[in-house]
């Protein structure tokens, strides 16, 4: 590809990553949850204790809190810079998977690796979505790209040192994002590597004491901080949510052993072919080294640790396994630079079947309505699906049209384009879902009777994404959930039940309060006065007379 098409592609890659970020209304829990902590830091201006509806909130690091809250003090709150962090790592990504991929494998397989991974389904999605995964995913991927320059067969020793230098920086970051993962992961890999390569020298290019330095010089501070500042931080931190998370069902998150293999074969659409053909070849294809290691048989090792290790996790969330998508692209990418068009053709017509079927399957997404209610948003919905369907089959068709014609470059093209596009409008079409799934609605129906430091009630529930909406924080009410742990330490800012409500409730000249229509049944027949200032089908606000 020269040079104009590279950047002509660069360009429309870029537009259509960002096209959407603004437009989807955030979605709970998540998009609530890290949209609302970073907003309490600006707001209070207390960066160092991350904090939840005001309450402590000791479940992840810091890092992208701190991000978020600058592109709020920055651009403002929006539902972009909510979104800003997820996005520009996701892109990030696909750079840093292109450029190392053409410095190990050659240019060609860097471009294919970058297409891959910015057309995969559960990463473009992750990608804009405001959730930690996508910031921990791309730091795991930038250590482990910075390793495998270090180690790449004929570096020369000052290079070696600085791309170590910049695995250990990497790494840090990782740690920063999303706990002890992003060390825990490459160090088991590392380990599993050294032992079936019999590669025990590997460890002497590491550069482990300026390594560590820099390791804990980026990742120690806040933690100790953190845990100066807060003494039950460790205990909580590093105990129950890594190792309790692990080992037990605590966090109610538990599936099958088998939960990750339909998320990877959808999230690698529409590449999941080639995926099976590319790993097929992986092992044996790097020839042997003088002074290095195999990177094909590391990002081997890398995808399946990371799918195994998840997998016989207690805890498990489709998001969790995004880590190995930057070293599946890479994999597919050095394959793609290889194939044979007459190859690539067969393997992408199944998927080109499976489009054809999802045009007629689109109607039946207004099954997932779950009452008469949801229904006209479904229907809606299955609109924006059946224009993403009838569009990534005629993607595929044309992909297939230029692999048929020997054409591999402009094959790749086509189908990773029309990938990211069909994301795209799935993700945005989702805008279709809001009214029952945000509280972006209800909170505008709430803001006219909003006044400064009245009390705001939240009975028996917590909705993520409503303090961000509001501006503000609410009082819980029967409901601790994931706060739990917070309310142990500052147990007053909450009330333990309904007739501690009813009491305060009574007793306050002008307060707001919401509930689920069945609590506001059971007060209003226990007399409570209460004024209804809005509403939709899951949820009622309610203000004093």
């Amino acid at each position: 590809m020269t040079r104009r098409p590279f950047f002509l592609l660069l360009l429309v890659v870029c537009l259509i990553w960002f096209s959407n970020l603004e437009y989807r209304k955030l979605i709970g829990p998540d998009e609530g949850r890290y949209a609302e902590i970073p907003r309490e830091m600006a707001a209070s201006g207390d960066w160092l204790t991350p904090r939840l509806n005001d309450i402590k909130y000791f479940e992840k690091p810091a890092l992208q809190y701190w991000a978020t809250a600058s592109a709020y003090t920055l651009f403002g709150q929006h539902q972009w810079t909510a979104r800003l962090w997820s996005a520009l790592t996701g892109l990030a990504g696909i750079f840093a998977v292109w450029y190392a991929g053409s410095r190990l494998f050659g240019r060609s397989a860097g471009l294919y690796s970058a297409l891959v991974l910015g057309s995969s389904l559960l990463y473009v999605m992750i990608g804009h979505i405001n959730t930690l995964d996508m910031g921990v995913t791309f730091f795991m991927c930038a250590g482990l790209l910075g390793f495998l320059l270090a180690q790449r067969d004929g570096v020369a020793p000052r290079e070696q040192r600085n791309w170590m230098w910049v695995t250990w920086a990497a790494l840090a970051l990782s740690v920063l994002s999303k706990g002890l993962i992003g060390v825990v992961l490459p160090g088991a890999v590392l380990v599993l590597h050294t032992l079936i390569e019999r590669d025990f020298g590997l460890w002497r290019r590491l550069h482990l004491v300026s390594g560590l330095a820099i390791f804990f010089a980026i990742s120690a501070p806040w933690f100790i901080a953190v845990s100066i500042a807060n003494p039950e931080f460790a205990h909580f931190f590093f105990v129950h949510e890594h190792f309790e998370r692990f080992l037990t069902k605590t966090h109610g998150r538990y599936q099958p052993w088998w939960n990750f293999i339909p998320v990877l074969l959808l999230g690698m659409l529409p590449w999941v072919i080639v995926m099976f053909d590319a790993l097929a070849r992986a092992w044996n294809r790097d020839p042997a080294p003088h002074s290095g290691i195999r990177p094909q048989r590391f990002l081997l090792l890398w995808t399946v640790f990371i799918f195994v290790f998840f997998s016989a996790s207690s805890s498990k969330l489709p998001s969790y396994i995004l880590p190995m998508f930057p070293s599946l692209a890479l994999l597919i990418g050095a394959h793609l630079a290889q194939i044979r068009p007459r190859t690539l053709f067969w393997e992408m017509v199944p998927i080109t079947i499976l489009a054809a079927v999802s045009c007629v399957m689109t109607p039946y997404v207004t099954n997932f309505a779950a009452d008469a209610m949801q229904k006209p948003l479904y229907a809606r919905y299955a609109l924006w699906a059946l224009v993403a369907a009838v569009l990534w089959l005629w993607g595929m068709l044309l992909g297939l049209y230029f692999s048929y014609r020997s054409r591999v470059m402009a094959a790749v093209v086509s189908f990773s384009l029309i990938g990211l596009v069909t994301a795209q409008l799935v993700l945005t079409g989702h805008e279709s879902l809001a009214p029952s799934g945000s509280t972006y609605y209800i909170a505008q129906q709430i803001k006219p009777h909003l006044k400064p430091n009245v009390p705001f009630y939240s009975l028996g529930m917590y909705e993520q994404t409503l303090p961000p909406y509001l501006g503000r924080t609410l009082t819980l009410v029967a409901h601790q959930d994931e706060m739990a742990f917070g309310l142990q330490q500052e147990p007053g800012k909450w009330i333990p039940d309904l007739a501690g409500f009813s009491r305060a409730w009574r007793n306050q000249p002008y307060a707001l309060a919401i509930m689920t229509p069945g609590t506001y049944i059971q007060l209003k027949q226990e007399g409570l006065p209460m004024k209804i200032i809005a509403y939709d089908t899951i949820r009622i606000a309610v203000k004093t007379p």
